[in-house]
């Protein structure tokens, strides 16, 4: 296993030109990939936001369009590649789904997770706003083992619910992506702070994509991150598209988890019956 290497979070102003996005994914990966990233990483929805204008078409199956580009870039660099999120087709289903991928340095697909958690809520004038409408959440919790580690796979809003993040550290994850579009009203107030708990709660990296610049329905945080085992912020992007850097030491992981031991002091005899 590799015990201390270079990632590369990719902060991008996605619009509404999926061959476009997709393009300017890849220049950015010879980029991280020059200056030895050996994890690349994309925010939610990478590929397109909006009706497209471009080639490649809207949802899109998994193989399909956005990740077989991936693909060919990881292999072209030997590389690792978090595909932030897309916009999934599902055969005999209306909805879509919002799936992250993890593909190998050989371009393979090692994994892929469907954001779990929905934003249902009805507004204070009593408008409902449900996202479950248009997307089908995964029931799946995803971790998968590579010589980088063992990653741990979310996306966006499932950043509010810890147990997730806990169950994923249970499956020996060092390692946990978080690739967003945060809003700006809720990323000013909620984004770090969410992030940090994680990466403290269960001792690991937390790695956060971010989307940013103007979208259709919303204005985005941006503020990509990296957290440390630690909590600290050890990276973060500008207020601007581009590249970010932090690097992964697992031994200084291993470190903090031995100094607190939060994963192994556990009360799984009380816990029971809350689960209930």
């Amino acid at each position: 296993m590799i015990r201390n290497y270079t990632v590369a979070l990719v902060q991008m102003d996605t619009q509404n030109d999926k061959g476009e996005n997709v393009r300017k994914a890849c220049a950015f990966i010879d980029e991280a990939a020059a200056r030895g990233a050996k994890l690349i990483c994309f925010p939610e929805v990478m590929n397109l936001i909006g009706r497209n204008v471009g080639e490649g078409g809207g949802r899109e199956p998994i193989p399909g369009y956005t990740t077989e580009h991936l693909c060919e870039k990881a292999k072209e660099h030997g590389v690792y590649i978090q595909g932030g999120s897309v916009t999934e087709a599902l055969e005999g289903e209306k909805r879509s789904a919002n799936t992250s991928v993890l593909i190998s340095p050989q371009g393979t697909i090692l994994a892929s997770y469907r954001k779990m958690h929905m934003f249902d809520i009805t507004l204070a004038d009593g408008t409902p706003f449900r996202e479950s409408d248009r997307v089908k959440p995964g029931d799946t919790i995803v971790t998968a083992e590579t010589e980088l580690g063992v990653f741990g796979l979310s996306v966006c809003y499932d950043v509010r619910f810890p147990e997730l993040y806990r169950l994923m550290a249970l499956r020996g994850a060092q390692v946990i992506f978080v690739p967003a579009s945060f809003t700006m009203p809720t990323g000013k107030d909620h984004w770090e702070v969410l992030l940090r708990a994680r990466a403290i709660e269960n001792g690991c990296y937390i790695v956060a994509a971010g989307q940013i610049g103007t979208k259709p329905a919303y204005a985005a945080y941006g503020n990509s991150l990296v957290a440390d085992p630690w909590g600290t912020v050890v990276a973060r992007a500008r207020d601007e598209e581009g590249l970010v850097f932090a690097e992964i030491d697992l031994d200084y992981l291993e470190r903090v988890r031995r100094q607190i031991p939060s994963l192994e002091n556990r009360r799984t005899d009380c816990y029971e019956i809350l689960q209930k």
